[in-house]
């Protein structure tokens, strides 16, 4: 499948599967929501979780998307950059945090302060990733 394509039937979703690579080299999986920005998939993720210790040691990995009512999947290789973690309101991760709380949402946080200070209390980032191969069928 022409990887552009592929990214013009993401971008009318949100969810997908991050697959990562654990230390002993088994995949591991979670679920995330995703916006597409520029070729690209914008992540908001945790520094804690274990997706993100296995992105910063190895920043290959698979973004799965389905679609079961239409039999459609694709299963996009690439790699992944990591911003740095949201540390105080304004910083330029909380400004990309909140562009991409708009992004994926189509609107405004009712909120803005309170949404960066979750943003900062749960230590997010952003996992920008760049796929270099598509696999699959979009219907």
């Amino acid at each position: 499948m022409d990887l552009t394509t592929a990214l013009d039937w993401a971008a009318q979703r949100k969810h997908g599967v991050l697959i990562t690579i654990r230390a002993d080299g088994r995949p591991q999986s979670s679920d995330i929501v995703y916006v597409v920005e520029d070729a690209t998939f914008l992540i908001s993720i945790t520094d804690d979780r274990a997706k993100t210790r296995n992105l910063r040691r190895d920043p290959r990995a698979v973004l799965h998307l389905t679609d079961p009512a239409t039999w459609s999947y694709l299963a996009f290789d690439g790699t992944v950059e990591l911003s740095p973690v949201t540390v105080e309101a304004g910083d330029p991760t909380s400004d990309r945090l909140v562009a991409y709380y708009e992004q994926g949402t189509g609107q405004a946080h009712p909120d803005w302060d309170e949404y960066r200070q979750a943003m900062i209390d749960d230590r997010r980032l952003l996992a920008r990733f760049t796929p270099t191969s598509v696999v699959g069928q979009a219907r």
